[in-house]
């Protein structure tokens, strides 16, 4: 009988912890294939945030190193510098990578670092039980929140691939969605090439996934997919950024 799915190498068997409808685990999956398909599993590093995906070395069978809240860029960075030989990335979510450990992800973008880093950006900071983000959207209401995000006291949301694109010294930027198999598909084509510019020696390659989190959300899993297709990708729309090798 000829098989035609099966768990890859680079994940784990153990059994995932993460709410019914959240994307983190399609997301794991979508990463540990680019590393098998890039043959570097043996060589991969990850670098996991503070938030929901903090145990990411239950789930990923390869070496990884817990960061403190926001510095997995800073701690990525020290790593490639002094192993450049290995495959290193970062998984971090909207609260770690756009609040705290803003300052971190701007300079190692800005420095153009040789590593991939992968933002999960479910508008909330989901872990600590809904919070408003850096990412909520306009209106949008969280725990602290309770009237909607006003854009007038709390701000505006950042779009992070269009901040990240825009620097000089950076490679990729592009943002996906796994709402759907045409977007999953999409955003496997997206995050294989991030960790590719990164074998190649391109340079710095950021992919943010917008995802859902349907218990901060007071959703169902299929109405938090609608919300991402109908509220968040009018705010965060689908593309690619920043592409040099598309430029050259």
């Amino acid at each position: 009988m000829k098989v035609m799915f099966e768990k890859t190498e680079s994940l784990t068997s153990n059994k995932s912890i993460y709410c019914p409808g959240c994307n983190h685990g399609l997301i794991h999956r979508l990463v540990a294939e680019a590393i098998d398909n890039l043959g570097v599993r043996e060589k991969a590093y990850g670098v996991a945030p503070v938030g929901c995906s903090v145990l990411l070395y239950d789930y990923f069978n390869i070496d990884v190193v817990e960061a403190p809240h926001g510095r997995a860029p800073a701690l990525a960075t020290g790593a490639k510098r002094v192993r450049p030989d290995m495959v290193v990335f970062t998984y971090q979510g909207d609260g770690d990578l756009a609040s705290i450990g803003m300052s971190e992800i701007i300079h190692a973008a800005g420095r153009g670092e040789n590593i991939t880093v992968i933002f999960v950006n479910n508008a909330n900071y989901g872990m600590t039980g809904g919070q408003m983000a850096p990412t909520t959207l306009p209106g949008q209401k969280t725990t602290t929140t309770p009237m909607g995000r006003d854009t007038h006291s709390h701000g505006f949301p950042f779009r992070m691939a269009e901040l990240i694109g825009s620097l000089p010294a950076v490679a990729y930027s592009a943002r996906v969605k796994v709402t759907d198999p045409k977007n999953v598909m999409k955003a496997s084509k997206a995050i294989l090439k991030a960790f590719k510019n990164q074998v190649d020696n391109v340079g710095f390659s950021f992919v943010e996934v917008l995802s859902t989190c349907p218990t901060n959300w007071g959703m169902t899993p299929v109405d938090a997919l609608k919300f991402v297709d109908e509220q968040m990708e009018s705010y965060y729309p689908l593309g690619t950024f920043k592409d040099i090798q598309e430029e050259e």
